[in-house]
């Protein structure tokens, strides 16, 4: 009817001679109907299968920092790694662990005890990971499946000899920073900061709540690196917050119920089944990695 009024089809109007003008008005319509009819209001799928796999990893990775204290770069870099490059699930990663390890970082009362004793040692890790910068992006970051693997091995192997050795207070400066640009050159590549920074910590002589505290201090210095390097890198986008958020709202929520079971299951029993957990996975990274490797 508009139509009609405005003279658009005023001259498919009847005519004397007696032809229908409906059938005009019906091959007009046709062609004027050029975007298909569709529901209003409709959304894809809220339930997205890669959203789930980041809640559930991080999930069960806070549970695991909830019960035994720490883990949790480590397992959900480990858990993460099976469907994705280690790079990608790092800028994943990377978000929840600068906020666990800040909050960490000061719970405690050692906070400048431990800048005084550990300067190298965070020094030497930001260098590292300067010197070995790119190597999760650059011509050989297909094989970064590979050493990840072996390092949640040997984790896992030294979790379970219970290693032990002492470091002299006299020697902990020029040990420190060895140890510290090992740690950092094998984090820029791996994304995983505890080989061998943990044992050395642990021969320290540091008292618990000392230990926790200091992990938090290391482990803030050493993400902020890789921080940097995602950032420079590209890979540390807007892209990566949704996923970011999903995985630390899911880390606390798993902490908080690791800490509240904690006191009603054998922690190192637990413990003990994880860490044979973490070599089986280690495993499967590498040898899967090596034969992915092989065909290409």
């Amino acid at each position: 009817r508009v139509l009609f009024r405005s003279g658009l089809l005023r001259r498919f109007a009847p005519r004397n001679d007696g032809n229908p003008a409906f059938v005009l008005y019906e091959g007009l319509l046709r062609n004027l109907q050029i975007v298909p009819i569709a529901r209003i209001g409709q959304s894809p799928s809220m339930f997205d299968p890669f959203l789930l796999l980041i809640a559930a990893a991080f999930l069960f990775a806070g549970f695991v920092k909830g019960v035994i204290g720490l883990g949790l770069p480590t397992v959900s870099m480990g858990l993460l790694a099976v469907t994705m490059p280690p790079a990608q699930a790092l800028a994943i990663v990377i978000v929840p662990a600068v906020v666990t390890n800040i909050w960490q970082t000061f719970v405690g009362a050692y906070l400048l005890d431990i800048i005084r004793r550990l300067w190298p040692l965070m020094i030497g890790t930001a260098i590292g990971i300067w010197l070995n910068a790119g190597s999760l992006t650059g011509a050989y970051a297909r094989y970064g499946a590979v050493p990840l693997g072996l390092l949640l091995v040997i984790y896992a192997i030294i979790g379970l000899s219970k290693f032990d050795f002492t470091v002299a207070r006299r020697d902990e400066k020029w040990v420190g920073g060895i140890v510290g640009v090992v740690t950092g050159m094998i984090s820029a590549a791996t994304g995983v900061q505890v080989i061998p920074s943990m044992p050395f910590l642990q021969a320290i002589g540091l008292q618990k709540d000392e230990l926790v505290q200091a992990l938090g201090v290391f482990f803030t210095v050493a993400t902020l690196g890789l921080t940097i390097n995602l950032t420079s890198s590209g890979l540390l986008t807007a892209a990566t917050a949704l996923p970011g958020a999903v995985a630390m709202a899911c880390s606390f929520t798993g902490m908080f119920i690791g800490q509240a079971v904690r006191t009603r299951m054998p922690a190192e029993a637990f413990r003990r089944w994880f860490l044979i957990a973490m070599i089986l996975l280690g495993l499967y990274l590498a040898g899967s990695a090596i034969y992915k490797l092989a065909l290409a």
